[in-house]
């Protein structure tokens, strides 16, 4: 089955294979001819260090580029599309990287998900133009913030939730939430700021909290966040919601750009990367 080539421009065939490349005397494939290749990708991170790479130390990076060394013979590194946290989980996020296999998208997800950990799958895989960078090239990014807001634990949900037992004041989070919207200075909600950073704005489309029963969500969208953004921001509308901070205390906060003041951060295990928005017609049916 043939799959067309997904980017802003289409260079040559979209239904072009790549030749099939030699072999050392190991048998290690010397790829002379790439393509690329973006993986939606799905994970647990509760034991992981992050997506980034780290020596010593397991990662989500680590474990997808061991399992494409494994099913294609090749050396590669992959490009994630937004960075995650200790413990942060994803259900769409979005990997690239540059192969010189003739496998089929079906044979990537498939034999990928064959070596990987259980908690660790491949969703979709998608031919892309070499052009197509998965952070660069990003529009948005949608991550949810998930509560129980109960009297007691569920071991079902620890992973997923972090548990407030104390009543929250739903109402009162999604007003200050709102407050959110549109493009500011958002360095109070950084926990640090790497050096090379050139600017704390960013445009967020979508903030709000929604409760069905226990479960309180925070939904966030924005063209990019800053490190731990979401965590330090949820922690502020929880002490909103009980009761322990007022919404000019929120706003306070926001006005005076000084990173790290939003603290504490919420825990990561409620933080969940939902998916990542493009310009392409990439997109999977997700259910």
């Amino acid at each position: 089955m043939t799959f067309p080539a997904v980017g802003i421009e289409t260079e040559g065939n979209p239904g072009e294979t790549v030749a099939s490349p030699d072999k050392t005397p190991e048998g290690d494939v010397a790829v002379n001819k790439l393509t690329s290749v973006c993986l939606i990708v799905e994970y647990d991170g509760s034991h992981y260090y992050g997506s980034q790479l780290q020596d010593n130390l397991p990662t989500i990076q680590g474990e997808l580029e061991k399992a494409i060394a494994e099913l294609t013979r090749e050396k590669a590194r992959i490009n994630a599309a937004s960075r995650t946290d200790t413990g942060v989980h994803a259900r769409g996020q979005v990997i690239t990287f540059r192969t010189g296999s003739l496998l089929a998208p079906d044979t990537f997800v498939k034999g990928l998900n064959h070596y990987l950990p259980p908690d660790i799958a491949i969703k979709a895989a998608y031919p892309v133009v070499d052009s197509f960078n998965a952070r660069r090239q990003a529009i948005s990014r949608e991550y949810h913030y998930s509560i129980l807001n109960s009297r007691t634990p569920s071991p079902l949900r620890a992973g997923f939730y972090h548990l407030v037992t104390a009543a929250l004041d739903t109402a009162a989070m999604n007003r200050v939430a709102q407050s959110l919207v549109g493009e500011h200075d958002f360095a109070s909600f950084a926990s640090s700021l790497e050096s090379k950073l050139r600017s704390t704005r960013r445009r967020v489309y979508q903030a709000m909290v929604e409760r069905e029963g226990e479960v309180v969500v925070f939904k966030m969208t924005a063209n990019s966040f800053l490190p731990h953004q979401v965590r330090n921001t949820i922690g502020a509308l929880i002490r909103v919601g009980l009761g322990k901070m007022t919404p000019d205390e929120f706003h306070s906060i926001m006005d005076a750009r000084k990173p790290g003041i939003a603290g504490p951060s919420a825990p990561a295990s409620g933080l969940c990367l939902m998916k990542v928005n493009y310009n392409y017609p990439f997109e999977e049916e997700r259910q």
